[in-house]
């Protein structure tokens, strides 16, 4: 089992579950993140005054999933949610060495 996490754009949240789930993955977990790479945020005026906002909202996707389908989603997330600016984000990829299931007590593959 592999768990890929995938930091991208919030606007791009919806078109990146629409072909998830065209694939057939429904299981993930979502999360709103703050960070910044190589845009180093941006410069705003509020009031008059100029202020530096380094860390941009982003949205973080963890999902777990079998070897074998971990290389397919990972492109379908990169491909969903590619602009070709600066700031579309990261994708990585953990191994997963147990998965349980709580309400059953399902372990690894059953469980996810």
């Amino acid at each position: 089992m592999k768990k890929i996490e995938a930091i991208i754009r919030p606007e791009r949240l919806e078109a990146v579950k629409e072909a998830l789930g065209k694939f057939g993955v429904h299981g993930m977990t979502v999360s709103q993140v703050m960070g910044c790479g190589l845009q180093r945020g941006r410069t705003e005026v509020y009031r008059g005054h100029e202020y530096s906002i380094n860390l941009l909202p982003k949205v973080k996707i963890e999902i777990v999933l079998s070897d074998e389908e971990v290389n397919k989603v990972a492109d379908i997330i990169a491909q969903a949610a590619r602009t070709g600016q600066v700031g579309d984000g990261k994708i990585f990829v953990y191994p997963t060495e147990n998965a349980i299931r709580v309400r059953t007590g399902e372990t690894d593959g059953a469980a996810i």
